[in-house]
């Protein structure tokens, strides 16, 4: 392998890393404050592209206005499902992981039942279409974009959970959440955030990562749910930092290999759930070891 195609892999892995990352980061909220395996997150990262799809080619609205009003209204449903669904249940944790699962299959079923479960085009911006060439090593737009915007993302969310009082809040949940109440932290108040800021991860993850490979189908959130939550839990699902190495380095580790085995490509799935159960073996806490240091957020 020489060294343009060295680039061109590494580049392409760190785009890749960095939408596992951003979808992780919703996963790993959640499970930080609640202690509540979402897995009907990878559910509203798909309502997000189907209703942005949706929103331009029904009602022709550009992909600026379409992608907000589905936004708001991915983080609606996600408060209506945390008060009626997970809500009730926090305290019985098998009891509430069935009831994300059901979730997860319900809006699945919902959206297969109103829009078919055919594949069909997602409206990205046209300046995504583009590709900048640096001699024989391509750089395509959006890959720029993906990690531009998840960088200042990252940014920002780790700003908010260190510095600000809600932030704090959220964290004081996270160790203990009865002390925290006795300090007047809201519980419900705090979780409904988390909420807020998980639905709002999985539906810029989505818009991302349609906009690089751009189809939507009511299965759309599947495979990088799944492959975003092996990469929490390769970080250490509860740590935000976890999640961001864990989907970083799944993505640039599925690249990689293929690049250096193409006989494997075909295979290449089977190398997170290799990782998976290797780190579930042999580290279950993740990179960072959060069951050991009780870190959740």
């Amino acid at each position: 392998m020489n060294s343009d195609l060295f680039l061109q892999f590494l580049i392409n892995g760190i785009a890749l890393g960095a939408l596992y990352a951003l979808i992780a980061i919703g996963y790993t909220i959640i499970y930080g404050v609640v202690q509540l395996i979402n897995a009907a997150h990878s559910e509203f990262f798909m309502m997000a592209a189907f209703l942005t799809m949706w929103g331009s080619l029904q009602y022709h609205l550009p992909w600026y206005i379409s992608f907000p009003i589905s936004t708001l209204i991915v983080i609606g449903v996600g408060l209506f499902v945390n008060h009626f669904v997970y809500r009730p249940l926090y305290e019985q944790k098998i009891s509430s992981f069935i009831g994300a699962v059901s979730v997860s299959f319900f809006l699945q079923n919902l959206f297969v039942v109103m829009f078919t479960a055919r594949a069909k085009p997602f409206p990205r911006p046209e300046i995504l279409n583009e590709v900048n060439t640096f001699g024989n090593v391509a750089l395509p737009v959006v890959n720029i974009f993906i990690l531009a915007v998840s960088i200042i993302l990252f940014v920002l969310l780790h700003v908010l959970v260190t510095y600000t009082n809600i932030g704090r809040a959220m964290r004081a949940i996270s160790k203990d959440p009865e002390a925290s109440q006795f300090m007047g932290v809201n519980p419900a108040q705090i979780i409904a955030f988390s909420f807020i800021l998980s639905t709002f991860f999985a539906s810029v993850g989505a818009f991302m990562y349609c906009g690089k490979f751009p189809y939507v189908d009511p299965f759309t959130g599947v495979i990088p749910g799944l492959k975003a939550f092996i990469g929490a839990v390769i970080g250490g699902i509860g740590s935000i930092p976890g999640a961001m190495l864990g989907g970083f380095l799944l993505g640039m580790g599925e690249i990689m290999i293929v690049a250096a085995f193409p006989e494997l490509t075909s295979y290449r799935d089977i190398f997170a759930y290799v990782l998976l159960i290797l780190f579930l073996l042999f580290r279950p806490g993740g990179i960072f070891n959060v069951r050991i240091r009780e870190e959740k957020v």
